[in-house]
């Protein structure tokens, strides 16, 4: 095996069930029982579930619906992506006072690279400040963390799963192999479903029988440089650094039109169609990326962009629609527009699906009818409101005009549940994150 640093010095941080625990934090109901956070609709895809829902068999990216039936009584929440941001924000800043090189790869997880700074890095001064680590985490944010060392990032990232949740594993130099070998290849980063079933059929399920394989066999069966890249990983050969910022990479398309367009509904479906190419060829990539940006130039040759970052990586093409739709939707298009351009950026090598999207076909949305008038008030499962008289909750479920409050926070016991029709002018949203000192009692 190449060796590429002789110190477990490359941490792998991962929160535990990271959207229900938050949830299960500041909803003190729900501490030990099954929570399910993801799409709520018929067609939604769990997101995370927490330990207590996956011991029905409930799993990430598994259909609500099927979620449902396996476990009828858990508490199904939609996001509340304002608190996973607060929370992880946390966590990074307390990553970066260990090393100014980390480099997140979704909101609950990072990298951090220890020797950066220091060397000395043994097997018990990792594992010491690992634990001071997730100390620390708790500390701040009532979470758990795994965390896993290594001397790659491969190593890392497999360790911090090893013992879940709340874990710690640092692996020995030199004993890579001995860690990867008996690991299907699942295990190895870009093996997905379809490279799984391909290396399958070649009759390779283990690490151990990756390695085996010729390198030439495995680029004539996957490709130049997936073929070469599962080899090296085979062997535990991974060089890939730690980059706090990564090289500004993209995916984009962008298409200059014969004549100023100004139809709304020519540039929304050409906004479709450049989403969705964009989707196929990060997917083709391996790739996803959290900030999607739209491009436009006006009659006049002068160019804009508007850009938002997403809670986590997606390659998901209704996700990259909806998004890009947001966006152009805040450009005024009325004098024309010559050119009109669809782009993902911060880009990261594992693909993360969209599991809140209401959708599991890859196709777009259709374009979403105009409200009725007057509004109809929404309320969604786990979201924070506030009554003028009760005082701070969260909606438990709403329906047939009523919607259902249970009214506790974080720093409360669990509280009462009230119900409400649904447009009571005492019941408002409220912001995801408080202060500490500025929590309002349950009624």
């Amino acid at each position: 095996m190449a060796a590429v640093r002789s110190e477990p010095s490359v941490l792998h941080l991962d929160l535990d069930a990271f959207f229900a625990a938050v949830e299960q934090r500041d909803k003190p109901s729900l501490r030990g029982k099954p929570v399910v956070v993801g799409g709520i609709g018929p067609r939604g895809v769990v997101a995370t579930a927490s330990y207590e829902a996956r011991a029905f068999g409930i799993g990430s990216a598994m259909p609500a619906t099927q979620a449902r039936a396996l476990c009828p009584n858990a508490a199904f929440l939609g996001g509340r992506f304002e608190a996973y941001r607060a929370v992880s924000e946390i966590v990074m800043g307390l990553l970066r006072e260990l090393s100014p090189a980390v480099e997140p790869l979704s909101l609950d997880e990072a990298f951090a690279d220890l020797a950066v700074t220091d060397s000395g890095w043994d097997v018990e001064r990792v594992r010491t400040v690992a634990a001071d680590l997730k100390a620390a985490v708790h500390d701040a944010t009532g979470l758990t963390a795994s965390v896993g060392a290594g001397t790659s990032k491969l190593i890392a990232k497999i360790a911090s799963d090893l013992d879940k949740p709340d874990g710690l594993v640092v692996v020995e130099p030199g004993t890579e192999l001995d860690l990867l070998h008996p690991m299907p290849v699942r295990k190895l980063w870009t093996v997905g479903p379809a490279t799984a079933e391909r290396l399958r059929r070649a009759g390779v399920h283990t690490v151990a029988d990756l390695a085996a394989v010729d390198e030439t066999e495995l680029v004539g069966l996957l490709g130049q440089a997936h073929g070469k890249l599962l080899a090296r990983l085979s062997r535990g050969e991974d060089d890939r650094p730690v980059s706090p910022h990564r090289e500004s990479k993209s995916v984009s398309v962008e298409d200059t039109f014969e004549r100023d367009v100004v139809e709304r509904a020519l540039l929304t479906e050409n906004c479709d169609r450049m989403a969705a190419t964009v989707s196929r060829r990060l997917r083709a990539a391996s790739l996803s990326g959290r900030t999607v940006t739209v491009k436009i130039r006006r009659h006049d040759f002068q160019s804009h962009t508007r850009s938002t970052t997403l809670p986590g990586p997606t390659d998901d093409a209704r996700t990259i629609a909806a998004t890009a739709r947001r966006l152009l939707a805040e450009i005024d298009t009325s004098d024309g527009i010559r050119l009109l351009g669809v782009g993902v950026s911060g880009l990261v090598d594992w693909a993360q699906e969209d599991l809140f999207a209401e959708d599991a076909d890859d196709e777009v949305p259709e374009p979403a009818p105009e409200p009725a008038e007057p509004a109809v008030r929404r309320w969604t499962p786990g979201q924070d409101v506030r009554h003028a008289v009760h005082g701070d909750g969260w909606v438990q479920g709403s329906g047939v005009g009523r919607v259902t409050v249970r009214f506790e926070t974080r720093w409360t016991p669990p509280g009462r549940i009230r119900t409400f029709a649904i447009d009571d002018p005492d019941l408002t949203e409220r912001p995801a994150v408080v202060p500490e000192s500025g929590a309002a009692g349950a009624g």
